[in-house]
């Protein structure tokens, strides 16, 4: 089984904001998957499907961003997984927007939604599809950017990005996680 979880903010407020990108990652593989994740539990919502003959969970934990692994604990815990057999998107200061990265393990880097997930699982050990929003001009809050709203012209570029992510969710649970960064991580 795998798990695969975007991180997010719940609501209107934050749909269309850089934070939110693991939660758009999420919506279009689930999109593109015909499955629907409305299924509220855990503090998440939640959708199950197979992929090829691997049973996957699409979650977006609703407890908010910075206390993301409370839900993503919750989901771990009630499928008996273990953290190897956890995926989380997320947006990456630390990757010029537009990159789409795949990566095992690692420090949360200052990402609060993942801070709160090592947290509440008790290990980094798991695999990231991260997805570069970069970083703020000079004089701009990175928690301000994070949760302000894509530009225009990144907007008209987004579907691609968030498509590409996609890809490399189902790239990681058909083909493991060692073939997808072969596949993502070209410069």
């Amino acid at each position: 089984m795998k798990i695969v979880v975007g991180l997010g903010n719940p609501g209107k407020k934050y749909e269309h904001t850089r934070h939110n990108a693991g939660f758009m990652a999420v919506d279009k593989c689930a999109k593109g998957l015909r499955v629907d994740i409305s299924q509220e539990k855990f503090s998440a919502l939640i959708g199950r499907v197979r992929i090829d003959s691997q049973e996957v969970i699409l979650a977006k934990s609703q407890t908010y961003m910075n206390d993301s692994g409370r839900a993503v604990g919750a989901i771990i815990r009630s499928a008996y997984a273990d953290v190897a057999d956890l995926v989380v998107i997320h947006d990456e200061l630390d990757l010029p927007f537009g990159a789409v990265r795949v990566k095992i393990g690692g420090g949360h880097g200052g990402h609060n939604g993942l801070r709160s997930l090592i947290e509440h699982v008790g290990s980094s050990d798991f695999v990231r599809v991260r997805i570069g929003i970069g970083r703020p001009g000079p004089g701009v809050d990175a928690a301000d950017y994070v949760l302000s709203p894509f530009l225009a012209e990144e907007r008209q570029a987004l579907p691609d990005i968030i498509a590409r992510a996609a890809a490399a969710i189902q790239a990681i649970v058909q083909e493991g996680p060692a073939r997808a960064m072969n596949m993502f991580n070209q410069k």
